[in-house]
């Protein structure tokens, strides 16, 4: 599987205006939506764990694991995750189940 670090991209956990929203929520949304190391980043894993995908389905693979972490686990991490999970979604025969470890459950509950 994969470990992705997001920790050097931009944390929306700094603002103060962010920072009690989640990367589930519009305005973190939002934010990361008008970043251009965000979209390289996400391009990249989407390009990564693609080639992955089709190849475990091709060979009847049937678990892969993909871990996003930053700092607070609240934010970049959690926006990524989200983000691979549509774009997953979209391939036949994939079916996503997604964690976030670090949200309390009362901001889960937004998804």
């Amino acid at each position: 599987g994969f470990v992705f670090d997001c920790r050097a991209l931009p944390n929306p956990g700094r603002d103060t205006e962010l920072r009690n929203f989640t990367g589930l929520q519009k305005p973190v949304i939002e934010f990361f939506e008008n970043k251009p190391e965000i979209k390289a980043f996400k391009d990249y894993i989407f390009k990564l764990t693609d080639q992955s995908v089709e190849n475990y389905l091709k060979r009847k693979f049937t678990h892969l694991m993909i871990n996003f972490g930053c700092t607070g686990g609240q934010h970049r991490s959690v926006y990524l995750a989200e983000q691979l999970r549509k774009h997953l979604e979209t391939k036949t025969g994939v079916n996503v189940q997604i964690r976030h470890r670090e949200l309390p459950e009362n901001k889960k509950q937004d998804r």
